[in-house]
């Protein structure tokens, strides 16, 4: 026996530096079957870790521990998405360059994370900014432009003057930047766009074979929006031409009381009355002010009539158009038919304005002799709709569109509301493009002579030539030209080949890029003569578990699939998804922070539960008391930093804890507190290898060690940690109450415990007189016969209230289970002065008695 305690702040560092020494994670390629583990690489900011990063990172590292124990081939690495706007900003703000800034905080995130004990292969590290890694995402822009996949387009986009960018729709809150609350205005610039809609019916299809969850595959789903339908022109009443627009409910024509067309419509000048000229310029000024996201989400619908009308093709009637920003460009055509009585956005608007709603489709067959009082959006009869009265919804559809062919009125249609993706961003930290363009002019442009771009006719660098690195500039802040903080690098704009001036594009390409494809550049990162080696990509493609944030279940999952796609049919990658399983980790929320119904803050001490499971006052054990845990910001005060956690408790508890917490999708709000349980069980796992003998274990001990080889191993496959864990700390207490611990036991346990806390798994198996290091010892493997039970635990109830259990043999009998079950002083009260009329016997399940 000894008093021996484990010590995380000598036992960690000491394991990290032998891991680091022998290379203990280096990716074995001969070993099979193969498991490529990823996690979402983070974006390297000044802060650092918090803690709820890790739990992603510990979740794929219990992986890649176990199969390596299994003998199978990981590939489990990490990188850093380093591009980004916080960079650039700090750079404008101290003159510090971002490449710098970038640097120092990738040092410290990687401390971090071996500070943690995470077995990532560190011989496959990448970071996006790299020129060896920026070669290659120049390189696949350049596949996508030879394929007509990147083009050139000015549109309105979402300009934001203080940061001298573009803004995504997702980044515009209010009308301001959500990142500095800067004002943001709506601007057409030149825009370099990637056509990801030639791709929208792949990206749906794609989604069949993949393991992701529901809810991320339903996002997708709908941020494409695929809608079957059809094209109708509306012919104009007082000018040439006609407006089509797209609609789902064809059936509905003859409901279409009014038309409404987007404020950048190109046809809003023709149909424009002179009455009503004034009153439309305005409406058109103050809509680009607003995000397509603003003007979605707008509670209030606005607009202006136009003065001008069209003729319903199906039957003639005289339909008013309207100007309103509910309306937008990138969907269907920027105009629509309004049915206000089977659409709730249309009759919220027929009802402000005052514009006639008329029933076309009911549900019983039959319209309503009473106004509507809302909109019916779903399918049912036609009504009020002329020769087709009386179809269902889908007959009419078919029908309609038959006869608009027919008629050349329309046609059918498949529409998505996936738009073009605007690729181009205004920042100095960013991936160049491999573009340039020819310059007129009678001099040296560099020199301030005249010039003139001829962005129509793009050149593509040759590949020989790539990586277009970033000048070197002192000065990184925006400007109110939209070409770029790159324009004022004059020396690396233009440039001079066979006499003539040339003009790099001054663009920079958005953070998405690098982290399209990092998954592919860890198959070979040192490979200087091609993006990655095939044979490579052959063994360890697709991707086997990818962990990452919910956030990102749209935009970062459906750009990379997208260019994995352009790469499958380039024939770069031989498989058509690069995402197999997919697990988003549950946030980690702050401490719970209690509050009176004043809002006055509590401390956790001054608070317990009532009988009912309320939160009160201790004191008065009456007053209620608000109990919530908010996200982790710095401006509630509420961010931990893992440093000060390990320090505290080690590394393996803080892993442990996090796995313990709860579910591994789940939400779970941080307790410091709770880790000292977590530290205890760690404890008890070294003082009972510390007893281990070689002695032989009873069957019950054997019969316990086997079971929870055989939940602890489903249960990591089934990323089930937090209860792969309290099956671990059940064998450790029966360890900790035996006799003696059987080295046999104690072995088995070390290898389970590895996976979780491996620095404690190092130490254990070094002091079991084994030869570092565990990760290489064999997977415990449990006996199926040792997992059977031959008793079962059997509740008894009485008329149905629990009385008592038994412990019983699986195949006992209905007579003995019910004379074991008179012996129970809780049922044989029951019984006392009453008849038993009904026996009530489930084998090893349940026995009910019945008395009366």
């Amino acid at each position: 026996m000894t008093d021996e305690r484990y010590d995380p702040a000598e036992v960690e560092p000491r394991w990290q530096a032998y891991w680091q020494e022998h290379d203990t994670f280096r990716t074995d390629e001969e070993k099979e079957p193969r498991f490529y583990i990823l996690d979402m690489f983070p974006y390297p900011s000044g802060s650092g870790l918090h803690v709820g990063h890790p739990e992603g990172y510990t979740a794929t590292d219990i992986v890649a521990r176990y199969h390596r124990a299994k003998g199978h081939g990981v590939l489990h690495p990490m990188g850093w998405d380093a591009f980004g706007l916080p960079a650039e900003q700090y750079a404008i703000k101290t003159g510090t360059h971002p490449r710098d800034t970038t640097q120092k905080n990738i040092d410290t995130f990687r401390r971090q994370l071996k500070m943690l004990g995470f077995s990532y292969d560190w011989s496959r590290e990448v970071d996006t900014t790299d020129p060896s890694y920026v070669r290659w995402t120049q390189w696949i822009f350049l596949k996508l432009f030879e394929r007509g996949l990147a083009y050139q387009n000015e549109i309105a986009v979402n300009w934001c003057p203080a940061l001298g960018t573009v803004l995504a729709n997702e980044e515009v809150v209010g009308g301001l930047s959500e990142r500095g609350q800067h004002p943001v205005v709506r601007k057409p610039l030149r825009q370099w766009v990637l056509k990801i809609t030639e791709y929208s019916d792949r990206l749906l299809a794609g989604l069949e074979g993949v393991e992701w969850p529901k809810s991320t595959e339903t996002m997708q789903r709908e941020w494409i929006g695929r809608s079957e339908g059809a094209e109708v022109h509306f012919p104009l009443v007082d000018a040439e031409g006609e407006l089509s627009v797209f609609t789902t409910r064809p059936d509905t024509l003859f409901g279409a009381t009014f038309m409404v067309v987007a404020p950048e419509h190109e046809s809003v000048a023709k149909i424009t009355t002179d009455a009503q000229r004034e009153a439309v310029t305005a409406y058109v000024a103050e809509a680009a002010n607003k995000s397509d996201l603003d003007r979605k989400t707008a509670k209030q619908k606005t607009g202006v009539f136009t003065g001008g009308y069209a003729t319903n093709p199906v039957n003639g009637a005289k339909v008013p158009i309207w100007i309103a920003d509910y309306v937008l460009m990138g969907y269907g055509t920027g105009a629509i038919m309004a049915v206000p009585a089977h659409d709730e956005r249309d009759f919220e608007f027929a009802k402000t304005f005052d514009i006639p709603i008329v029933e076309v489709v009911s549900k019983t067959g039959k319209a309503s002799s009473a106004p509507l009082e809302s909109a019916m959006a779903g399918e049912g009869v036609a009504v009020n709709s002329g020769a087709y009265d009386g179809l269902s919804t889908a007959e009419f559809k078919t029908r309609i569109i038959a006869n608009l062919e027919a008629k050349g009125q329309g046609k059918g249609r498949v529409e998505t509301k996936l738009r073009d993706w605007v690729f181009s961003r205004q920042r100095y930290w960013g991936e160049p493009f491999p573009i340039y363009f020819p310059v007129d002019t009678d001099g040296d442009p560099r020199a301030g002579a005249d010039y003139a771009i001829r962005y129509d006719e793009p050149i593509a660098v040759p590949e020989s030539e790539l990586p277009v690195r970033l000048p070197e500039l002192d000065d990184f802040r925006p400007g109110e030209d939209p070409a770029g903080v790159l324009a004022r690098a004059k020396d690396w704009r233009f440039f001079q080949q066979d006499g003539k001036w040339f003009a790099r594009e001054t663009n920079t390409m958005p953070q998405w890029a690098g982290s399209c494809w990092y998954y592919l550049r860890y198959l070979s990162p040192h490979n200087d003569e091609a993006i990655f080696d095939a044979e490579q990509a052959e063994r360890w493609l697709p991707v086997s578990l990818y962990v990452g944030g919910a956030e990102h279940a749209v935009l970062h999952l459906l750009y990379a699939r997208f260019w994995h796609m352009v790469l499958y049919d380039a024939g770069v990658v031989s498989v058509p998804e690069p995402f197999g399983k997919l697990v988003h980790q549950g946030m980690i929320l702050g401490e719970v922070e209690y509050t009176t119904q004043a809002g006055d803050k509590l401390a956790a001490a001054d608070v317990k539960k009532n009988a009912d499971g309320n939160f009160v006052l201790e004191a008065d054990g009456s007053t209620p008391v608000t109990a919530r845990a908010y996200k982790m910001s710095k401006s509630r005060g509420n961010v931990l930093n893992p440093d000060d956690v390990v320090e505290r408790f080690g590394a393996d508890s803080m892993r442990v804890y996090e796995m313990f917490m709860g579910p591994l999708e789940a939400t779970k709000p941080w307790s410091t507190s709770s880790i000292g349980g977590v530290r205890r069980f760690l404890d008890r796992v070294y003082a009972s290898v510390l007893r281990a003998e070689p002695v032989e274990a009873d069957e019950a001990l054997m019969k316990l060690a086997h079971r929870t080889i055989q939940k602890v191993t489903g249960d990591i496959e089934a990323l089930r940690f937090n209860t792969a864990i309290s099956a671990m700390m059940v064998l450790t207490n029966a360890l900790v109450r035996a006799e003696h611990v059987p080295a046999e036991i104690a072995s088995m346990l070390v290898r389970l415990v590895h996976p979780f806390a491996p620095h404690l798994a190092e130490e254990c198996w070094l002091k079991l007189g084994h030869e570092p290091s565990v990760q290489f010892a064999d997977w415990p493997e449990f006996d199926p016969a040792l997992c059977v039970d031959d008793e079962v635990e059997v509740p008894v109830q009485v008329n149905g209230k629990l009385r008592g259990k038994l412990m019983l043999a699986k195949d006992a009998s209905e007579e003995t289970a019910l004379s074991a079950a008179r012996e129970l002083g809780g049922v044989a009260r029951q019984l006392e002065g009453k008849t038993l009329r009904k026996v009530i016997w489930v084998p090893g399940r349940i026995l009910n008695l019945i008395v009366g």
